[in-house]
């Protein structure tokens, strides 16, 4: 199953409200975030592929997906990650409580796909024995920007998989570099694998009125417009992995293939290659004169001379100007917004 859902605020004035990230084609690929992870999976399930979205963004998601109503399971309002993930559990779960599910965000970066494809197919098996799994990206640097899981002990009988002690939230710079130092910690990406039934079960342990109502939902459709504004919000980490990893019963795959959230520009223009400057859009309306960073340009021409690591983005309603060392604040440009009722350009 595939969330698809958030603003992406920190890629604003692209990413919005109305056409989040997950619906953008960031990388000049001709497919969205969202088609080319369908596209990634493709290979391991053909097409048992859910979506769940928000009744905003349905249309456009079966159109850019092809899905019919039977694919799309549409949220009347967000309840974080938990309800989306368990409602398509119970859903499957109804059809064979011993199936398993595997959650991927709608608006990640991957690449070398065999690889990914080698490291969800061991995750299924390790699932397959009853725990829960996620899949662990290799970190590539210190980074502050993600949460972090440390693994154990291998698990025998498996090419790579290993036990996770902990799920451990965004650390500060100097926690980070020790993590990664040590080789015992992986970045937590949010992917998970396991049986539709042992997930609801370990949700029913921690949060027993949530599962039930999510369980409640998928046996009767009719009800879900009341019965999910009753629903806890609340992400799957802190909802099942954090807990059931204390009690041992969730395992990490190390995932040796490339991955981004795109969480923000900076991470965007590293995603988009080496080059000093990035540039998206129209290049023919561009005139960049020693200048790094990245910059998208729309229908008029734009000028940027003698800047490093500038980020411009011009949508045609909106500019914003920043610097790759800021991007992560561009977030608190969107609630500025809003809160100078706004509400129009976010």
């Amino acid at each position: 199953m595939v969330p698809a859902g958030g603003a992406g605020t920190r890629l604003w004035p692209l990413s919005r409200a109305g056409a989040p990230k997950f619906l953008l084609d960031l990388t000049g690929s001709g497919r969205t975030l969202l088609q080319q992870t369908c596209d990634r999976l493709a290979p391991l399930v053909g097409d048992r592929v859910l979506v769940v979205t928000g009744a905003r963004h349905a249309q456009a998601v079966g159109e850019q997906t092809g899905f019919g109503v039977d694919r799309l399971l549409i949220e009347p309002s967000p309840r974080d990650s938990m309800a989306a993930i368990g409602w398509a559990a119970a859903v499957l779960e109804r059809e064979d409580p011993h199936a398993l599910i595997a959650s991927f965000a709608a608006d990640h970066i991957i690449t070398d796909d065999e690889a990914f494809v080698a490291c969800v197919r061991e995750a299924a098996e390790v699932a397959d024995t009853g725990l829960i799994v996620t899949l662990g990206i290799e970190p590539s640097g210190p980074s502050t920007a993600f949460g972090y899981i440390r693994a154990g002990e291998p698990l025998s009988g498996f090419a790579s998989a290993r036990t996770v002690q902990a799920f451990v939230e965004k650390p500060d710079a100097e926690t980070a570099a020790t993590y990664v130092a040590s080789g015992e910690f992986r970045w937590n990406a949010g992917m998970f694998v396991a049986r539709a039934s042992v997930l609801l079960d370990e949700l029913a342990r921690e949060h027993p009125a949530l599962a039930a109502g999510l369980r409640a939902i998928a046996a009767d459709p009719a009800s879900l417009p009341q019965a999910w504004e009753g629903l806890t919000k609340i992400a799957i980490d802190h909802a099942v992995a954090e807990p059931a990893a204390a009690r041992g019963q969730v395992a990490v795959v190390p995932g040796r293939f490339g991955w981004d959230d795109i969480g923000d520009f900076a991470s965007l223009a590293g995603v988009l290659g080496e080059a000093p400057l990035q540039v998206l859009g129209a290049a023919e309306n561009l005139t960049a004169l020693d200048t790094s960073g990245l910059v998208r340009v729309g229908d008029r021409q734009v000028c940027v001379v003698g800047l490093e690591n500038i980020v411009v983005v011009d949508t045609g309603d909106a500019l914003l100007v920043t610097s790759l060392d800021q991007a992560q604040r561009v977030k608190d440009v969107v609630a500025a917004l809003k809160a100078s009722g706004r509400d129009e350009l976010t």
